[in-house]
């Protein structure tokens, strides 16, 4: 069972290199951007603010994750000697994607934290040094390789918030939602649902929602909704977006939509512009 592809085909990421190499100064994010980012600290010392936190002293090399817009800064003396490889990202469907808004906020990791990254961390640095042709667009790769290795990172965590990492996460879970994620259009039920969760109905039922945040059908609708999202922005015909996300008629689903986002498709898709 594959709890990751079905996901990134549908909200895949999209980096896009903007520095590497010796960081002095201060750099300010107002969190208005559209796109998130991702920091790697390879060598020397830098603060980072977050928000109107206290700003943190980072020390050892450390990877800093933002999957969505968020207001941070970074800062370095030239005596702080940093080495800093960066990166925006962009997931499909926009920042408010079913796959991003699962995220936490932000991540702060330092690299021996996470081993499993070491080869394609490794691999980036090389990049960012040697200077041969491609570089930026092997780095950019190599950064969205980073962001699944996360993922997977996360979904071996059992210490999730509610939401749907930790119900990917659970070895309970993961297969009805996995079964939900990859055929919206079908009419699952709880029973058939909880049936591959080898659970009670009513357990099930309950257990799901403590873990996840929302009831099975809820879940299943949000998802639904989502990838309906996606499918407006990339200008799909709202009656081919209704049969993929399982609604009989696009009146159909514009009721569910309208229930779940408060709006009609017509009125989100020229907000989301």
């Amino acid at each position: 069972m594959d709890r990751l592809s079905t996901l990134l085909t549908h909200f895949g990421v999209s980096a896009g290199t903007f520095h590497s190499g010796a960081f002095c100064g201060t750099t300010a994010f107002d969190g208005n951007q559209s796109a998130g980012h991702l920091h790697l600290l390879q060598a020397g010392e830098i603060t980072l603010a977050l928000g109107d936190e206290r700003p943190l002293t980072l020390t050892q090399p450390t990877l800093i994750f933002f999957p969505r817009p968020y207001r941070h800064r970074l800062f370095a003396s030239e005596a702080f000697d940093a080495q800093l490889v960066c990166a925006s990202l962009t997931f499909d469907g926009g920042a408010g994607n079913a796959l991003a808004k699962a995220l936490p906020d932000f991540l702060v990791l330092e690299l021996d934290q996470v081993p499993e990254l070491t080869h394609t961390l490794q691999w980036l640095f090389n990049e960012a040094s040697n200077g041969l042709c491609g570089r930026e667009a092997m780095m950019d790769r190599l950064f969205e390789m980073l962001v699944i290795q996360l993922l997977r990172h996360l979904l071996s965590r059992h210490d999730q918030r509610p939401g749907m990492l930790a119900g990917l996460a659970d070895p309970r879970l993961a297969r009805p939602m996995s079964l939900m994620h990859d055929s919206p259009s079908k009419a699952w039920t709880v029973a058939e649902l909880a049936a591959a969760a080898n659970m009670s109905r009513a357990s099930f039922a309950e257990y799901f929602r403590t873990i996840v945040g929302q009831t099975p059908v809820d879940y299943l609708v949000s998802w639904r909704i989502s990838l309906a999202q996606k499918r407006l922005r990339e200008g799909r015909p709202i009656a081919l977006i209704a049969e993929e996300t399982g609604y009989e008629s696009p009146s159909a689903l514009a009721r569910a939509f309208r229930r779940k986002t408060g709006t009609s498709p017509r009125e989100w898709l020229q907000g989301a512009k």
